[in-house]
């Protein structure tokens, strides 16, 4: 034991990760006897290597691959609010730094020091995702840190995601603060929008593509754009206020079109704006059938390469994307298509992507090949972590 803390034993070689600076051990690298086996999931543990040198502390779970994330390679530090408010002030102060607004991707897990942790800001509103048991069990004083530093008016704990499942943790959503009268404000980019932190996807908005939306944006002055997969219309409002003729957006959900047109109002732009009710591959089939074309296409789809044995079937939808939001681009026009899959490497999602430009008849170029905006960091270790792909294409 060490400061009352449970210690966790490395097999022989299991450190060998770990040395290089990896945040994750994993459980073929533990040495799993019955006391151990009998940590509660989500356990503080100090790591210790085979020789029974310490290295580090870690929140340990027994049920899960990765059986330890690391929290600091230094094996006297209390994991306490001190150990929390230095992260989180860290974090605050970097974001504030790049983004300049309060409204971004505070804690974005082991690139944070707070692994399987997120935490969005929404102004006085904060949402808070624990997608590991470690931080499950830290949640409560997580929020508190979070109270205490931040003074939001609300702290929303969510999490549904298939994170939370590999971890052997039901979804969850609760109010851990205050109260919510609806859908929450976003500012991004100077433009105003509507979150649903409730009942929405993840943490009810996705800032991931913050930048990727005033890049497309450039492209949209005196265009007719359609953005597929519109959500809450972060890409196709931001077009309208950047001087688009038209914006057309499309989403399955009537409760997030519903957002679209509450953001449209917002931002002065309601006369530029419709919107549909539709599934994507529906509709531009609808759009090929009645020759509909536009000078931008934007389509940021859900993942569709959602574990390893997807991975085939997802290439093949995000061909089949690309050739059908490829055919509906007038000559000259512009194509962004996104993949936040992360079983979907780059070059393969780049490669999709061309042949379902060539299978659509259609030449172009790449003018952009990015990520996710700065607000989610990758760990140096992690490169996998780096999700998000993105290409902005002239289409010929």
């Amino acid at each position: 034991m060490t400061q009352d803390r449970a210690s966790v034993k490395l097999m022989q070689g299991g450190d060998r990760r770990a040395l290089t600076g990896h945040p994750w051990i994993f459980s073929n690298e533990v040495a799993m006897d019955a006391a151990t086996k009998a940590l509660p999931p989500g356990e503080i543990v100090t790591v210790e290597r085979a020789d029974g040198r310490a290295l580090g502390v870690g929140l340990f779970n027994p049920r899960s691959l990765i059986a330890i994330r690391l929290l600091t390679r230094d094996a006297s530090r209390a994991i306490d609010a001190d150990f929390l408010a230095k992260r989180l002030k860290r974090a605050v102060k970097l974001r504030d730094r790049m983004i300049g607004v309060p409204h971004y991707r505070l804690i974005h897990a082991e690139a944070d020091g707070l692994p399987g942790c997120v935490v969005d800001r929404f102004g006085d509103v904060l949402v808070v995702e624990p997608n590991s048991a470690g931080m499950e069990r830290l949640s409560d004083q997580l929020v508190a840190t979070l109270d205490k530093m931040l003074r939001p008016k609300a702290i929303v704990l969510s999490g549904d995601g298939p994170a939370r499942a590999l971890e052997g943790l039901e979804p969850m959503h609760r109010l851990a603060k205050g109260s919510l009268d609806g859908p929450i404000d976003v500012i991004e980019h100077g433009g105003h929008f509507l979150a649903d932190a409730s009942a929405g996807q993840k943490t009810g908005w996705f800032y991931d593509q913050r930048d990727n939306r005033l890049l497309a944006a450039r492209f949209a002055r005196d265009a007719d754009v359609l953005d597929l997969y519109a959500y809450s219309g972060g890409f196709g409002i931001q077009a309208a206020r950047h001087g688009a003729k038209s914006v057309l957006c499309v989403d399955r959900s009537a409760p997030a079109i519903a957002l679209v047109r509450q953001a449209a109002e917002r931002n002065e732009a309601a006369a530029r704006v419709t919107t549909e009710v539709a599934e994507a591959f529906e509709f531009l089939e609808m759009a090929a059938a009645t020759h509909r074309t536009f000078d931008l296409v934007i389509a940021d789809p859900p993942a569709f390469v959602k574990a390893k044995k997807d991975f085939h079937q997802g290439g093949r939808a995000y061909r089949k994307l690309a050739r059908m939001c490829a055919s509906r681009v007038r000559s000259g026009g512009f194509l962004f298509l996104a993949s936040c899959s992360h079983h979907m490497p780059a070059e393969e999602f780049q490669a999709q992507v061309a042949r379902g430009l060539h299978e659509a008849g259609r030449a172009g170029r790449i003018l952009y090949a990015t990520g996710a905006g700065p607000d989610h960091p990758v760990h140096p270790m992690l490169p996998e972590s780096a999700y998000l792909k993105a290409l902005l294409l002239q289409v010929d």
